[in-house]
């Protein structure tokens, strides 16, 4: 007669504990972001990544037991997932809770099907110049990728880049003691964009916004202007205004912040002005004459050598006569201020936005067509943030002290009050 064994069942265990999702490779940012810089070797990473959860979740493959009770495997299916920007096919293993008849979702996985970083490297290579056309061409290579067409690059630009722009319309200036402030337009398709640039007390250079208008008229400019204090932006002890002499933005400024704040008109600017009345054969020479003028360190100096100027170029040319003398004083006011020989090379001229306006042209000139207003502040946005973060301190900044001290007394009440 046989003998039989009789097994004894162990006793059930008591409430199993609840189902916690385990967390995607330790803490996830980090392994995540490693695998997804690893091609191809992210393709395996990922596989016993997700391996790994399925294990954590329903136990090992064919035992009893393991994992949460009422969990199960449950097949898998097809799916994708990003390895930097570029999105691969992947075969995803499923798991089910038999007891809420419900699928239980991986973490690894959900993380992985979002590009990295807000598609912040796409969105890096196409500011930085790679076109959507030619991106797919460019990426790292991966074989099996797809969703690189120029539409889906497109896509997904405009969203990172959308996002950029609400933060720069957003963004506060509070906590910072303002010294000076410089304006300027670009023209931008068949449009203007006025972009104010900021420098404070402890030399931190800081793009302050941007505003789209057909022209640098008043009304824009000191709505942009009022704007800007509405996001924290003081001046406590003083501020120095820096223009290129257009009209709109000095009457802007002298509407909002009043007819005291010292303004420093670009020297640079009134001297192409007045030369472009003259001959060409005169310009060289009459440059020189101006250049020379304006470098005088103090202001009765300055101001005589261009009031000579002026009486030697009625002689010659009226019209050139009468448009050095056109706001000549605004471009004397660091003359005035007793600091242009400490920081005239900073502040004489719009230098700091023109060089602004520069980078913003070299990033922005492969776009071939500019078709809505939304797309030319997401490209001008994204561009000055990009550019935000390599500035560098202005020439002669430790001298900003002293045009603090030689600003003390001459801030307008209303924008102390504001």
């Amino acid at each position: 007669m046989r003998r039989v064994r009789k097994e004894t069942r162990a006793h059930q265990p008591a409430a199993s504990p609840p189902i916690q999702t385990v967390a995607p490779l330790d803490d996830g940012t980090v392994a995540l972001s490693l695998i997804q810089a690893l091609i191809p070797l992210g393709l395996k990473a990922v596989q016993d990544a997700l391996q790994q959860e399925v294990t954590a979740l329903a136990g090992a493959r064919y035992a009893h037991r393991d994992g949460h009770a009422g969990i199960a495997r449950w097949g898998s299916q097809a799916g994708s997932i990003f390895l930097a920007d570029q999105k691969v096919p992947i075969i995803v293993h499923r798991v089910r809770d038999r007891d809420a008849g419900t699928e239980v979702p991986l973490a690894t996985y959900a993380q992985l099907q979002t590009p990295r970083a807000r598609d912040v490297g796409l969105f890096r290579r196409v500011l930085g110049g790679l076109s959507c056309r030619e991106y797919e061409a460019a990426a790292e290579a991966v074989p099996e990728a797809f969703g690189l067409a120029k539409s889906s690059v497109s896509r997904r630009f405009i969203g990172a880049s959308a996002h950029t722009l609400r933060a720069f319309h957003e963004r506060r200036h509070d906590g910072r003691e303002w010294l000076v402030l410089l304006l300027d337009g670009k023209s931008f398709a068949a449009d203007q964009v006025v972009i104010a640039l900021g420098v404070t007390s402890t030399r931190e250079k800081r793009v302050l916004g941007l505003v789209q208008t057909a022209t640098e008229n008043k009304r824009v400019c000191a709505a942009f202007l009022r704007e800007l204090i509405e996001r924290g932006f003081r001046a406590p002890t003083g501020l120095l205004v820096v223009l290129d002499g257009a009209k709109g933005l000095r009457a802007a400024v002298r509407d909002v912040f009043g007819d005291d704040v010292p303004v420093q008109r670009c020297q640079w600017h009134k001297r192409e002005n007045v030369v472009s009345y003259l001959t060409t054969s005169l310009q060289v020479i009459w440059r020189r004459k101006l250049q020379a003028a304006y470098q005088h360190a103090t202001y009765e100096d300055a101001k005589r050598a261009l009031q000579k100027l002026v009486t030697e170029l009625a002689k010659l040319n009226e019209s050139a006569a009468r448009s050095l003398e056109a706001g000549l004083e605004d471009t004397l006011t660091l003359h005035r201020l007793d600091v242009f020989a400490e920081l005239g090379t900073s502040f004489k001229t719009t230098n700091l936005i023109e060089s602004v306006m520069a980078r913003i042209e070299a990033k922005t000139r492969r776009v071939g067509r500019w078709r809505t207003s939304d797309q030319k502040q997401r490209w001008c946005a994204a561009t000055l943030l990009h550019i935000e973060q390599n500035f560098r301190r202005v020439k002669g900044c430790k001298h900003l002290p002293l045009l603090q001290r030689a600003l003390t007394g001459k801030l307008p009440v209303r924008l102390a009050l504001a």
